[in-house]
């Protein structure tokens, strides 16, 4: 007996089930709206701290660099490009753009590397590790002013410790005190001697987190010492020197305590002057704010095209 239409169409239905549904997806907005919501909700007391104490002060800043006020008016008037025309056509430009370059790049490049070193070496199972750990590292919570002084003691020409180190083996002490490269380098070497610890602890954090197979299989293929730092240890702390570049420079550029209390940008003329001591003396010794928002301007700007290249840097060794 043959089946029927109804037959077939019912033995399809049973094997094919119910068709689809046809239409949109379920909507998600309610989830979707909750999580923005959400991230509004964190994201937005750091946003208005941001606002208020860096963003805000950063365009007032810029907006008195083309004033003349002198910080206890009431008023700054505009005098448009006056202060910038000023700046880079007064002679002591040149010195303190100078001693903030020789200070930045030595402070940067010295306690990178020292730190790297130290971390290197405390990276290993020595006796007595942890006490050297927490003695490198101290400095940097110390006060930059209290560090000042006690170096001052160090430094210092008549009765300091380098100068009873140098007796020792017949050699004089340099003045410190009155001559301006013997000065900078007082301060420089101050601050990299309190900044170390810092560039010692990242640099110890990521050579504890780095990768032990790499470090096994340049073992086996009998990689130099040289080579497997080069080849394999470099490469893997690349991020971390990217970052400490641009802290530890940015921090740099910054030091004000040390130069204040040693030298007080001295000694002859403005022989330990940076860009940062130079705003103090121009905003509360010289009473012109206006003049000294401007050499926080260019500052500011400086610092901002460093950043970018080194970050275009990064970018590029990466991709490499």
């Amino acid at each position: 007996m043959q089946p029927t239409s109804l037959d077939t169409g019912a033995a399809q239905g049973e094997r094919t089930g119910p068709p689809a549904p046809v239409g949109p997806p379920p909507r998600r907005s309610s989830g979707r709206a909750w999580e923005w919501s959400l991230a509004a909700l964190l994201l937005a007391p750091n946003l208005v701290l941001l606002v208020v104490f860096t963003y805000r002060p950063l365009v007032d800043n810029i907006r008195l660099s083309f004033t003349d006020w002198n910080i206890s008016a009431p008023v700054a008037n505009p005098v448009g490009v006056a202060n910038y025309v000023e700046w880079f056509g007064r002679a002591d430009t040149r010195t303190v753009l100078g001693n903030t370059l020789i200070f930045t790049v030595a402070t940067v490049g010295i306690s990178m590397a020292l730190g790297l070193g130290l971390a290197m070496l405390l990276d290993q199972r020595l006796r007595g590790r942890n006490l050297v750990r927490s003695a490198v590292f101290a400095p940097f919570v110390i006060s930059g002013a209290a560090i000042g002084v006690a170096f001052q003691f160090v430094f210092d020409p008549s009765f300091g410790l380098v100068r009873d180190l140098l007796a020792r083996i017949g050699v004089e002490s340099p003045d410190f005190y009155q001559r301006s490269g013997w000065a900078l380098f007082m301060v420089t070497f101050t601050y990299i001697w309190k900044n170390l610890g810092y560039t010692f602890v990242i640099y110890l954090a990521a050579l504890q987190g780095r990768r032990a197979d790499l470090d096994e299989a340049a073992e086996i293929d009998g990689a130099s010492p040289w080579a497997h730092f080069r080849r394999v240890l470099l490469p893997q702390l690349r991020p971390t020197t990217f970052f400490l570049s641009i802290t530890v420079l940015l921090s740099s550029v910054q030091v004000f305590d040390i130069i204040n209390v040693m030298t007080r940008g001295g000694p002859v003329g403005n022989g330990t002057t940076t860009l940062v001591y130079q705003v103090y003396q121009e905003t509360f010794v010289n009473q012109r704010a206006g003049y000294g928002a401007t050499v926080a301007t260019v500052m500011f700007l400086l610092l901002l095209i460093v950043t970018i290249v080194q970050v275009r840097v990064m970018d590029r060794g990466q991709r490499a």
